[in-house]
Formats: C-alpha cells, sequence, structure tokens
C-alpha cells in the first residue's frame, strides 16, 4: 500500500511558484491580473479583446458515474488529468468552481482535489479565497431587504408577500434555517411572513455570477431577477426595486476569474461555484472563454454526477459557451470501485460516515457486475448528446485488478470511446498518462453535439424528456403547486427557458436511497421557481433542499488552528 500524506501535509509542503510565473506561462501578463497576495490573482476580463483572435481549444468536461456521500475524486481526476496532459505535451488549463464552506465543514470536505492531485493554495481556495462568495451573499441579502422594505413602505411595486420567492443565504450548512419568519416584533422591524435561507452558492446571484460572460451582461442578468409577483400576477424584478445596480457593484470584482495552480505548476482557474444538485454546477463562463484562448485543452468539471452537473453543462452552460464557437469536443466519466459495488449492494453509505477499508477491500463480484449498471446508465445519456465517451477508473487502494478490468470491459461494451484506469492521487500526472493519450484522441473523433429537448418545448416536455430519457423515469407527476407555478411561468412566458433540475445526486431517481439504475418509478415535482436573471427555471424534485444540514460528525471537527497559527486538519 502506497503511504500519501494527509491532503493538507501534500499541500503545505508544495513548493508554489509565484501567480505572476503561471500567468506568464499561459501568455497572460502581469497588468491583466489584480494580485491577491504572490499565490493568488484576479484576471480582468479586458483580456479577451486580447486574445480573442487566438486559437480555440479543445474542451472536455470531466463528469462522474452516482457518487458515495463521500464522492468519487471527480476533481482529483480533473486536476490529474490536467497534470497527465501537460506531462505529455499538451498545453492544458483546468477551469473549476470555488468550494463552499457549507461542505468544507459538513460532509464532503474541500474542493482543492486530494493526494498529489490538488489545486494550492488549498488552504485560501477552501475558506475565504479571493472574498466571490461573500460578494455574492452580500448582493443576494441587499436584494432580499429591499423586498421587505417596499413592502414594509407603502408597497409601491403592489407585491404580494405571499409570492415572494427570494430567500436570504449563507454559506454554511445550516437546517434551522430552512424555514423562518421574518418581520416579528412590531411594525418597525418589517411584515412579518414566512421565509427561509438558502446556501448562498444556491442563490440565483452565484448562478448568474456564473453564466454571465460579460460585465454588461451581469448588470442585465440581475435586473431580470424576478423575486415574487404584484396582486395583479405580474413579476416583481430586481430592477423594479431599483436594487440591481448596487447588486452589480458588490460583485464587480467578484466576476474576474481566479488564477491559482496545480501541485504540479499547471494554471488553474477557479471561479463560481453554484452547486451541482441544486444550480447548475459548473464553473464560470467566463473563465472557460479565457482559458480557450490561452491553451490547447481545457479541462472543466461539472459537479455530482452526470445525470446532474453535466446534464447541466449540456443545456445551460454550453447554450451560454456557442456562440463562442465553444461546445464539448469529450467527455470524461469518473468511477470508482467502490461506489459500483455500493450501487450493487454490497455494502451501505451513509451521509457523514466513512466506509471502512476492510468493506470496501472485500471482493464482490456480483454486487459489482450489478452496480455497473449505474455506469452503463451515465455512458448512454452522456453519448446521448452526441459526444466521445473517456471513462476513469479512479484507483483506491482497497481496488482488486478483476474488479477494474470488469468495469473496464462494462464500460467498452456500453459504448464508452476508451477506460483507463487512472491514479492521479498517488502519483500525480504520471498516473494518468494513459487516460490523457485516450483523451486527445476522443477529442480527434466525430462528434455530432446536440441537446435532447428544444427550448420552444413546453415545461412539461422539457422536464419529461430530462426525466425519462437522462433519469430513466416512467413518468412525470406534478404537485397542485407545481402545475400553478407551470401555468404562471407559462403565462409569463418563461416557458422558453431550459431546466436546472434540482435533485438528489445520491441516485438517478429523486430517492437518495435508490440506488444502481432504478426501475420502476416516477418523479415527483413538488414546485418549479423561476431563475430569470441566470436563464433558467428549477423544477423541486421530491423532497430536494436549498439548504444542507451538518451531519453529527462534522468535518469542522478536526480543523483547529496550532499554537504558530498554521491550519491543522483541513483534510
Amino acid at each position: 500500500m502506497v503511504n500519501v500524506p494527509s491532503d493538507l501535509e501534500i499541500a503545505q509542503a508544495a513548493k508554489m511558484k509565484p501567480i505572476t510565473e503561471i500567468a506568464k506561462s499561459i501568455g497572460l501578463e502581469e497588468d491583466d491580473l489584480e494580485l491577491y497576495g504572490k499565490y493568488k490573482a484576479k484576471v480582468k476580463l479586458d483580456v479577451l479583446d486580447r486574445i480573442k483572435n487566438n486559437p480555440t481549444a479543445k474542451y472536455v468536461d470531466v463528469t462522474a458515474i452516482t457518487p458515495t456521500p463521500l464522492g468519487e475524486g471527480k476533481t482529483v481526476t480533473s486536476i490529474g488529468l490536467t497534470e497527465a496532459m501537460n506531462k505529455i505535451g499538451k498545453n492544458t488549463i483546468i477551469c473549476i468552481r470555488e468550494p463552499s464552506m457549507g461542505p468544507v465543514f459538513g460532509i464532503k470536505g474541500g474542493a482543492a482535489g486530494g493526494g498529489y492531485s490538488q489545486v494550492v493554495p488549498m488552504e485560501d481556495l477552501n475558506l475565504h479565497f479571493t472574498g466571490d462568495i461573500h460578494a455574492v451573499g452580500a448582493a443576494n441579502n441587499l436584494l432580499a431587504a429591499y423586498i421587505d422594505t417596499s413592502i414594509l413602505l407603502g408597497n409601491p411595486l403592489n407585491i404580494d408577500p405571499l409570492t415572494v420567492s427570494w430567500r436570504r443565504v449563507v454559506d454554511i450548512s445550516d437546517r434551522a434555517l430552512r424555514d423562518i419568519v421574518v418581520g416579528l416584533g412590531g411594525k418597525a422591524n418589517g411584515y412579518p411572513r414566512q421565509t427561509g435561507f438558502d446556501i448562498t452558492v444556491a442563490s440565483e446571484v452565484m448562478a448568474i455570477l456564473a453564466l454571465a460572460d460579460s460585465l454588461p451582461d451581469l448588470v442585465e442578468r440581475l435586473k431580470r431577477i424576478v423575486v415574487a409577483y404584484d396582486y395583479d400576477g405580474k413579476p416583481v424584478t430586481a430592477s423594479d426595486l431599483k436594487c440591481a445596480g448596487a447588486m452589480a457593484v458588490l460583485l464587480k470584482d467578484a466576476i474576474n476569474p481566479n488564477l491559482i495552480q496545480t501541485l504540479e505548476g499547471n494554471a488553474c482557474f477557479m471561479h463560481a461555484g453554484p452547486f451541482a444538485n441544486i444550480a447548475q454546477g459548473n464553473n464560470s463562463v467566463v473563465a472557460d472563454l479565457i482559458a480557450t484562448k490561452l491553451a490547447d485543452y481545457v479541462i472543466t468539471e461539472s459537479g455530482f454526477g452526470a445525470d446532474c452537473g453535466a446534464e447541466k453543462m449540456m443545456h445551460i452552460k454550453v447554450r451560454a459557451m456557442e456562440r463562442y464557437g465553444i461546445r464539448p469536443d469529450c467527455v470524461v466519466i469518473t468511477s470508482t470501485v467502490r461506489a459500483l459495488k455500493m450501487h450493487g449492494g454490497a455494502f451501505p453509505a451513509v451521509p457523514g460516515k466513512p466506509i471502512p477499508d476492510d468493506v470496501q477491500a472485500k471482493e464482490n463480484y456480483e454486487a459489482l457486475e450489478n452496480g455497473c449498471q449505474n455506469i452503463v446508465k451515465h455512458i448512454e445519456n452522456m453519448k446521448s448528446f452526441g459526444v466521445p465517451v473517456v471513462v476513469t477508473i479512479n484507483h483506491r487502494t482497497t481496488d482488486h485488478d478483476k474488479e477494474t478490468e470488469m468495469i473496464r470491459e462494462i464500460s467498452l461494451e456500453a459504448g464508452a470511446d476508451f477506460c483507463e484506469p487512472i491514479n492521479v492521487w498517488a502519483e500525480g500526472g504520471a498516473g494518468g498518462t494513459a487516460a490523457a493519450e485516450a483523451i486527445v484522441k476522443a477529442c480527434d473523433m466525430k462528434n455530432d453535439f446536440h441537446y435532447l429537448y428544444d427550448l420552444e418545448d413546453s415545461i412539461k416536455e422539457k422536464i419529461e424528456k430530462v426525466a425519462t430519457k437522462i433519469y430513466g423515469a416512467e413518468g412525470v407527476d406534478y404537485a397542485p403547486v407545481a402545475e400553478a407555478s407551470i401555468k404562471r411561468l407559462t403565462d409569463a412566458g418563461f416557458d422558453k427557458l431550459p431546466l436546472c433540475m434540482a435533485k438528489t445526486h445520491l441516485s438517478l431517481s429523486h430517492d437518495p436511497t435508490k440506488k444502481g439504475r432504478p426501475q420502476g418509478w416516477r418523479l415527483p415535482i413538488r414546485d418549479i421557481q423561476p431563475s430569470v436573471g441566470a436563464g433558467f427555471i428549477f423544477p423541486l424534485c421530491g423532497d430536494m433542499r436549498t439548504m444542507p444540514g451538518l451531519p453529527s460528525q462534522p468535518a469542522g471537527n478536526k480543523v483547529e488552528l496550532d499554537e504558530n497559527g498554521r491550519i491543522m486538519g483541513l483534510f
């Protein structure tokens, strides 16, 4: 067994280059940067004017099978493959999301990768970083304050308080804030009404930050945010409240992508952080636009399984990118022996609880074969978009060669163009060169990218296509509230927007207990909300929450400072 130090020990031992050197290596000049210390910087958007005529890189999306609650190393894979691509001589930049402090101190931990496939400075990016998430929270909550103030002070916009859908946010997992009442304590404190908090990365403001392609586009999207309806049933927007300009001021620096580095000294844009089981789950459009003009290959990452972030990548983010001639050239599906054995019933995976090594290591080929139906479905889904697919098997120390070979054979038979084991966690880029060569070949293959639904389809037609074609549902059931929302959204002209399904990431279905490839089930839609500024509507599937809670043993229990102010226990 390879003895690999903890993620934090590896990160703290890293010999980082000044970020100005990283920038220079990809063609950026010092004047293109706003430095945040020695090892991180923001890149000014006007750099796009200077590099717009550069060739456009091949564009690779990394996604995954349905994961265990612990995650299957998708970020490790994305970073490791970036290192491997550069190791085989392909100029490659990685673009990933910023981590929320909710998961950092909750169940999953951070989003810097792990082992020898990390981006650094690890402590900074997992905590306050450059302040982007704080800026999103401030802008979101400013709009919330405007709404309640307008209702209290004469209600000049005739807002119906019962229709207010805009919630406050905080970047901590706090289930006690899911449903609250504001305005208690007398008239001076506001109009009493029921509302709640979401986690900041689920805010529409975060979705807007990730999808805007310029500062003017950011402003226009903020103006279009629908927060409520008036007593005549007409939408009330941030523009109506005269709040969009102030929100844009709070976000004027946050829209600039953040530049950091991998352990092996390659460039990483880490920018925006919308959740993939709630929002669109992909990093920013502006980061990708810059990266694709500075490299030969760009690796981006879609959150959670391919039914979550990758489906939204194809239907939402690509629609924002294709005006620049950018569509995915290849999709990588991350898999592990551990997760596929779980899907086959070999052992349970409970949120907040580790899976013991001896349980993971026990050979169970019947369970593994049954569990591989999950990866088969994800391969079918990604191939249905017309793009080449590479499957990677992220090696764990408890894996057996025969298990890896079974996954490889099943994946290729299911239609994957390539399937390669990787060991980038323990070996860095050297552990992923075969997969990197496969990506190069896949990007040169025939590509017939297309969407699975048209924007002209009705809301129900879109939902039913995603539910049946991507999730494998037999049909869809709509709660009365959802039916009313469909009518309201259609009457307002929002029915031509794409979908952003809010669904558990722990199953292809809406039910996190249904593992593998569930059969004979129907998708319940309890409500549908507008995110008009972001440019989509989001159906709420089953019991999906927009504010997570902490587990009984939060990851934050292990985080502390030593006597010298050094961070300890952060993974």
